[in-house]
């Protein structure tokens, strides 16, 4: 790595899932302000629906979601009674006409943990509640080691239609080291029953920086992974949090790479998928041509989210389950994290958010600034901030404020226009941050940059 990067691949930096990032949610926010949010949302629009499943039936120790690994299936039985009720209600509060729901996707943990009959009711009650369009995406995470040819086909004909696999990586070693056992054979054969099955679209999660991880190593994965030929790849940095996640102390500081040495992987990985006909999409994530989200980003109208980069263009995103994020025209709702607390809420008729945040007009300005960085590696401020209703001169100071990024070659300047190189997508972030105005350094807080 070139040590003028070096710096930047160090910085604690957010991921802009969101602007504001969840760090500036307020703690102390009042469900009935959620409600009254939730029930102005105009009876004509566009909704996203987002169901977190906090359970698997293993640990791994490289897992940072919010997840546990339920003593019996009981706990989550109730917990989908409470999901249901919870999505019952604020279907009461939104109202508008049925079939508005153009994205539907369950993430965790793993939701495949319920069983088909939990899914179905989950699946009813949204329908029921809010209604389904007939072109909908609906798409869930899963354990391909969990997976059978009968399986697949329940979910198939749920109506599921895009997977997402958590891979990481082949080699046994790193799988060992990482409390995540599941050989290639056995994620081929998984593949094979989704595409039987009629699941148009596979995603496949890899890391680097994983213990016990080399260069050779992720090459293979990425060569084998891609010879699976899924539509899409997620390719994210391993994030070391053990103060955080209590788990992650399983693994030995001793055996994960250094940061120079993650930077390589990321870009040996990035060459392996590339060479494989696969589009590099944004920061961390790659499409077949053809596959919705490459013609997104090709045409410049990819979105991002709390799932990351979607072509999904919804006007409200409505959320469901412990921890789980929504948002409307006014802003950012989040479900209490604390499994026990999202049930009593709900048990008591009450809206389950403790977390939350009203945008500002400059908050959106810089949200749309920040999220076409992170979509297309350019933006013109000066252009938004004028469609914004603010003066063209909002971010005059950009210049001096990029002048070390763009000294190091992550970050141009033609006029009002920035964008960031290619070879340099892993640094977006940092680019980004310049125009985060809430942004505070502290330790620990986010991920490093690479």
């Amino acid at each position: 790595m070139d040590k003028k990067l070096l710096p930047f691949a160090l910085r604690d930096v957010p991921r802009y899932t969101s602007y504001p990032t969840a760090v500036q949610f307020a703690g102390d926010f009042p469900p009935v302000l959620a409600d009254k949010w939730l029930a102005s949302i105009s009876p004509e629009a566009s909704l996203s629906v987002y169901v977190h499943i906090p359970f698997c039936q293993q640990l791994c120790w490289y897992c940072g979601c919010h997840t546990s690994v339920p003593n019996s299936y009981e706990r989550a039985s109730r917990y989908v009674d409470l999901l249901i009720r919870d999505i019952t209600r604020t279907a009461s509060l939104v109202g508008g006409k049925k079939g508005r729901v153009q994205h539907l996707h369950f993430g965790g943990g793993t939701p495949t943990y319920l069983a088909d009959r939990d899914i179905g009711r989950v699946l009813a009650a949204i329908d029921k509640g809010f209604g389904l369009t007939a072109d909908a995406e609906v798409a869930l995470e899963s354990d391909p080691r969990t997976l059978t040819p009968e399986r697949a086909s329940t979910l198939a004909q749920f109506g599921f239609t895009r997977i997402s696999f958590g891979v990481q990586d082949f080699a046994t070693p790193v799988q060992m080291k990482i409390n995540r056992l599941q050989p290639y054979g056995l994620v081929a054969h998984a593949t094979e029953f989704l595409r039987r099955a009629g699941f148009s679209s596979v995603n496949f999660d890899l890391m680097y920086g994983l213990p016990g991880q080399t260069q050779e190593s992720v090459a293979k994965t990425a060569w084998q992974a891609a010879e699976l030929q899924p539509e899409r790849l997620s390719v994210f940095g391993y994030a070391h949090v053990p103060w955080f996640k209590k788990h992650q102390k399983m693994i030995s500081d001793a055996d994960l790479p250094g940061v120079s040495e993650r930077y390589h992987q990321a870009r040996v990985i990035e060459a392996e998928l590339r060479a494989a006909g696969y589009l590099a999409i944004g920061l961390d994530h790659f499409a077949l041509p053809g596959d919705p989200l490459a013609t997104a980003a090709a045409n410049r109208t990819l979105r991002r989210n709390f799932q990351g980069y979607t072509t999904d263009v919804s006007d409200a995103l409505l959320s469901f389950g412990a921890s789980a994020i929504g948002e409307t025209p006014q802003g950012f709702l989040q479900a209490a994290r604390d499994t026990l607390n999202w049930s009593e809420r709900i048990e008591a008729g009450e809206n389950p958010v403790t977390r939350g945040l009203e945008l500002t007009a400059e908050d959106r300005l810089r949200a749309r600034i920040i999220e076409r960085l992170m979509c297309d590696f350019t933006v013109d401020p000066a252009a938004l901030a004028v469609k914004h209703g603010f003066a063209a001169d909002t971010f005059a100071d950009m210049p001096e404020k990029l002048a070390e990024a763009v000294s190091a070659g992550i970050a141009r300047i033609e006029g009002t226009r920035i964008s960031v190189p290619h070879e340099h997508r892993l640094f977006i972030r940092n680019v980004a941050l310049v125009f985060d105005q809430h942004f505070q350094p502290a330790p620990n807080r986010h991920a490093k940059a690479v």
